[in-house]
C-alpha cells in the first residue's frame, strides 16, 4: 500500500510545501529534507528544513508533512489539509503540530517567562530575555524536549511536551518513582497543554562520561538500578518490548535498503524463534533504557531519566537496549571506541551472570536493528554506510550464540 514515503521523499512534495507556505502567508525559496518517520504500508511523516520570504524579512522554517494510506485521521485536520491529487496530506508549520499543543507555548522564551511567572516556578518574576531556551529533540507529533536554562542563576529545566492521550500516564509515572526514592527528574510544573516541565537532575549525562578515563558506574549499579524501582511498576500498563516489533523495524530498514533484505530475513527468524515461548516477564523495567538515560557522579548513578515507558517486563530487554546503544555509537574517536569497548568487556560478563546470556543477544540484536531506522529517519549524510554497519553488527550478535 502507498503510504506516502515516496511522495514526501521526492521533489514531488515541493508543490505541497509551496502551497501550505503561501496560504501562511509567505514564499517558498529552498528547501530539503530534515527528517523521514515511515510507519511501512500505513504512514509517513516528515519535516523540511525551507528558506521563507515573508512581509518583514526571510527565515529558516520547519515544515511537516503527514501521508496516510488510507483517508486521514481527525487528529490530522488539526493541521492544514492539502492535496496531491487524489492524496490528502496534513501540512503544518513549526510549531504547530497537531499532536503536541504545548509546542507553541515551549518553543518560545517569552510565553515559558509568562508560564513561569504565573505559576511562580521560580520564585520571582521572569522574563524571556533571562530563559536560554533550546530545542534537544522533536520527533513530529509524537513529542519534544526543550531544555531552559535560567541565565542569571544555575537553575536548569527540562520540558517534555506530549501528546494528550500518554500525558497523564507519564506523569503518574514521574511520582511513582519519585514517591518510593527513585532519582527520577523532580515535576516543577504540569500544564492543561500537555507540558511536563521537570528539574535537572544532579551530574554528568552517562553517555559523557562513558569516554572518560575513570569508571562512570559499575555493571552491578547499572542493574541496581533497575532493581531499586518499585513492585508498582510491575503493575503498569505493559509496553511491548523491542523484540516484539522486530518485524516491523526489518521492514523499515528494508524499504530504504531493499539490498539488506537477506540478513533482515534471517535475522528476524532468529530472534523470533530463538524466544518464543518465554514468558512476558513481571519485573520492573525501564523500557529504553540507555547511555542517554543515565546521570552519573563520583563513580555512582545519581539520577535516571526519560522513564515515560516504565512497566513490567524481562530484565534482559533492558540491558539489551543499554549494550545495543553503547554498539552503536557513532563517530566515535579510536580513543572513543576503545573506551566503550572497554566498558562493554567489563560489564557485558556481569549482565550474563543476571540474565541469560542467549536471550541477551537476541535481544540486543533486535534493539540494533530499530536502531539502525535512525540514520535514514535522521536523513544523516552517511545513513547508508550507517545502516548496513548496524546490520551487520545485530548478525554478528545472533551469530555468537546461533
Amino acid at each position: 500500500m502507498d503510504d506516502g514515503s515516496l511522495l514526501l521523499t521526492s521533489p514531488r512534495v515541493g508543490p505541497l510545501l509551496s502551497a501550505a507556505v503561501e496560504h501562511a502567508g509567505g514564499k517558498l525559496g529552498d528547501w530539503k529534507l530534515d527528517h523521514v518517520d515511515t510507519n511501512p504500508e500505513q504512514s509517513t511523516t516528515a519535516t523540511y528544513v525551507a528558506q521563507v520570504t515573508w512581509s518583514w524579512g526571510q527565515r529558516a522554517e520547519l515544515l511537516g508533512v503527514s501521508a496516510r494510506s488510507g483517508e486521514l485521521l481527525p487528529n490530522d485536520r488539526g493541521a492544514e489539509i492539502f492535496a496531491d491529487g487524489t492524496r490528502e496530506v496534513a501540512v503544518w508549520l513549526y510549531p504547530n503540530d497537531p499532536d503536541l499543543p504545548g509546542l507553541p507555548r515551549a518553543a518560545f522564551p517569552e510565553q515559558l517567562a509568562e508560564l513561569f511567572t504565573a505559576e511562580n516556578v521560580l520564585g520571582r518574576p521572569v522574563t524571556g530575555e533571562s530563559l536560554a531556551v533550546t530545542m534537544i529533540g522533536y520527533r513530529p507529533r509524537r513529542r519534544a524536549v526543550v531544555k531552559v536554562a535560567v541565565r542569571d542563576s544555575p537553575e536548569v529545566f527540562y520540558i517534555k511536551v506530549l501528546r494528550g492521550r500518554v500525558f497523564s500516564d507519564v506523569v503518574e509515572r514521574h511520582r511513582l518513582l519519585l514517591d518510593s526514592g527513585v532519582p527520577a527528574p523532580p515535576v516543577a510544573l504540569v500544564t492543561p497543554e500537555h507540558l511536563l516541565v521537570t528539574r535537572e537532575l544532579p551530574g554528568r549525562s552517562l553517555a559523557r562520561a562513558i569516554f572518560d578515563d575513570e569508571n562512570p558506574c559499575t555493571a552491578q549499579q547499572l542493574i541496581g538500578a533497575l532493581d531499586a524501582m518499585p513492585p508498582g511498576v510491575a503493575q503498569l500498563e505493559r509496553r511491548p518490548p523491542w523484540t516484539d516489533a522486530v518485524g516491523h523495524y526489518a521492514a523499515m530498514v528494508t524499504s530504504a535498503m531493499p539490498e539488506l533484505l537477506e540478513d533482515l530475513e534471517w535475522a528476524t527468524q532468529q530472534i523470533t524463534a530463538g524466544l518464543a515461548g518465554l514468558p512476558q516477564g513481571q519485573e520492573a523495567t525501564h523500557g529504553d533504557y540507555h547511555e542517554g538515560q543515565l546521570r552519573v557522579a563520583d563513580g555512582r548513578i545519581v539520577g535516571i531519566l526519560d522513564i515515560d515507558t516504565i512497566g513490567p517486563g524481562r530484565r534482559a530487554d533492558d540491558l539489551a537496549c543499554l549494550i545495543a546503544h553503547l554498539s552503536t555509537i557513532q563517530r566515535m574517536k579510536p580513543a572513543q571506541e576503545s573506551r566503550v569497548r572497554s566498558l562493554l568487556s567489563r560489564w557485558v560478563p556481569v549482565f550474563d551472570e543476571r540474565v541469560d546470556p542467549v536471550e541477551l543477544r537476541l535481544r540486543t540484536a533486535a534493539v540494533v536493528i530499530s536502531l539502525a531506522t535512525g540514520p535514514y529517519r535522521g536523513q544523516e549524510s552517511a545513513w547508508r554506510a550507517t545502516t548496513a554497519t548496524m546490520i551487520r553488527t545485530a548478525v554478528a550478535l545472533i551469530r555468537q550464540v546461533a
